[in-house]
């Protein structure tokens, strides 16, 4: 047996004063490499002193490649060729950017306040000052300024209202409030906001404060967890009317990831409540769609994505064709449904081409293969998309052009096993052993119209509860999970269908009776319809 390594106790500070003392002869260059080298190593004890990294996390965090693009994978593991082929001259691909100069153009502020500036001596009709014979019209469309400003995420009025005292008797008479003023400290407008910033951009409730302060607002973070805890129950109606939508999708994709929930941890206050012996806590993402609508869901909980996809897929309308389900192969993903409700499963290719991209350092000629064989399948969905074709038409594409590339793909996978070319148990074994276990679930797009390539509409989505996750942590107690759920999926479905959630949340809050009397009708992608017809009543009232 080898000795023992001695244990020699140093901490990070010391050897970058260590450093600090060979900077000259290192040079600036080797200086810089060694200082990245040293954070590198603090950051990677502090992830394995907190418990918060596996032997794969490692892994990925200091050997993966910075990107997942073919090219760029193959060109960083040195494989000659690795370059896209050029495109026919005019022909632009999705990584080349139109040429221009990148601002926004004005029809893109849609937030934006408008201002109509009439000309200020001409007027429809008037002789034209140039000619002197013809007149001015006019044109349909105006020219455009833009100019923006900066303000406060809250913003808070402070109305003085004049007191008079009587000399005589003493009595005081205060002014009255403006009507606008209403009778709320907190407008509908304020829970929007936090709620946008906390459960939308990811701010921290201290952070959230400390900025509102430095603005000249001194909101406290309890208080705006009660505003937001307190409109999430006058809303909720939306959230349960997402669920149902979401159930009658035609493709659902699901996932999940780990959160923490102090309050669901050994020995918090909802730890009991909890059956079974499951101990890990999991936020789930669901992304539903069909007819050109998108519903995001989000739930945190003990359960997994499969058991949180059974309980949506529970109020589906029975008369319904069985929905497509895309997710990785985890058993977990997968919902026990009861026999007369069934999913066709199509199996997630992205997760399964990164086992290839995680290797291609090691066996770079062998991946180079797939890669390119899978990005041949990719390019043909992108022309799909681009072209607009119906699901059945796109199945027709994908069975002409890329089941060819996906044939001689399978057969050269197994070919690697029947020559014995590769080790089953190497890093290239198990990635081709995935792509032939799951081959018939990855497949699913060349035989079912409008099945999916891939889960990353889901995975994207999930981003916000990672980005939760990162930045504060954790939440308290499985109440304040369930209002980040709530907003969350409220939020991110309006972004997957184009509405400002802004807006939205504000008119829910507005609308709170008019919601809870028919949810269907304040849905993100008919709201403004339904608002439109609100204030028509109103006015008339």
């Amino acid at each position: 047996m080898k000795p023992g390594v001695e244990r020699l106790d140093v901490t990070v500070a010391e050897l970058e004063a260590l450093l600090e003392g060979v900077r000259e002869p290192l040079g600036e260059a080797g200086y810089q490499k060694l200082k990245a080298a040293l954070r590198t190593l603090a950051y990677v004890t502090e992830l394995l002193e907190n418990r918060e990294a596996t032997l794969a996390t490692l892994r990925r965090l200091l050997c993966r490649a910075s990107t997942e693009k073919t090219a760029q994978v193959l060109k960083q593991a040195g494989v000659e060729g690795g370059e896209k082929k050029p495109k026919p001259a005019g022909q632009r691909t999705p990584e080349t950017p139109a040429p221009g100069h990148g601002r926004r153009e004005a029809a893109a502020y849609r937030g934006a306040q408008k201002v109509k500036v009439p000309h200020g001596s001409l007027h429809q009709g008037d002789r034209c000052p140039e000619c002197l014979r013809g007149k001015v019209y006019p044109l349909r469309d105006p020219g455009l300024l833009v100019r923006i400003q900066g303000q406060a995420p809250i913003a808070a009025t402070v109305y003085e209202l004049e007191k008079l005292r009587c000399n005589l008797c003493g009595e005081v008479f205060t002014a009255e409030a403006p009507e606008e003023v209403g009778t709320e400290k907190y407008d509908a407008t304020a829970a929007s906001m936090i709620a946008l910033l906390r459960y939308g951009s990811g701010f921290p409730w201290n952070r959230l404060e400390g900025l509102e302060g430095s603005l000249g607002i001194p909101l406290p973070a309890a208080t705006q967890c009660e505003i937001v805890a307190q409109t999430a129950t006058t809303i909720r109606p939306a959230l349960q009317e997402l669920i149902d939508q979401a159930a009658q999708g035609e493709v659902l994709y699901n996932d999940d990831t780990s959160m923490r929930v102090l309050a669901l941890l050994r020995g918090g206050t909802d730890a009991g409540k909890e059956s079974g012996e499951r101990t890990g806590v999991f936020t789930s993402g669901i992304v539903s769609t069909g007819e050109g609508r998108r519903v995001a869901l989000f739930f945190t909980g003990r359960k997994h994505a499969g058991e949180n996809l059974g309980e949506v897929l529970k109020r589906r309308a029975a008369e319904r064709d069985p929905p497509i389900q895309m997710c990785d192969a985890l058993s977990r993903n997968l919902p026990k449904l009861p026999e007369k409700l069934k999913v066709i499963v199509g199996h997630c290719l992205a997760h399964a081409r990164r086992r290839f991209v995680e290797v291609t350092a090691n066996f770079p000629q062998a991946c180079r293969f797939v890669l390119e064989s899978l990005g041949e399948v990719y390019g043909n969905d992108a022309e799909a998309q681009a072209q607009g074709l119906s699901p059945e038409e796109r199945l027709r594409l994908h069975q002409a052009q890329s089941r060819p590339v996906m044939d001689g793909l399978l057969a050269w996978l197994k070919a690697q096993f029947e020559e014995k070319k590769v080790e089953p148990n190497s890093g290239l074994g198990e990635a081709i052993g995935y792509l032939l276990k799951h081959w018939d679930r990855l497949t699913l797009f060349l035989r079912q119209a409008g099945a999916p390539l891939d889960n990353n509409l889901c995975e994207r989505g999930l981003k916000k509860a990672i980005l939760h996750r990162k930045n504060s942590l954790f939440y308290k107690t499985g109440k304040g999970a369930q209002v980040g759920d709530l907003y969350m999926s409220l939020i991110h479905t309006c972004e997957l269908n184009g509405a400002n959630p802004f807006d939205y949340l504000t008119a829910l809050q507005k609308h709170a009776a008019e919601l809870a009397r028919n949810p269907s009708a304040w849905m993100p992608w008919n709201y403004g319809v339904t608002l439109g017809g609100a204030d028509a009543r109103v006015d008339s009232g």
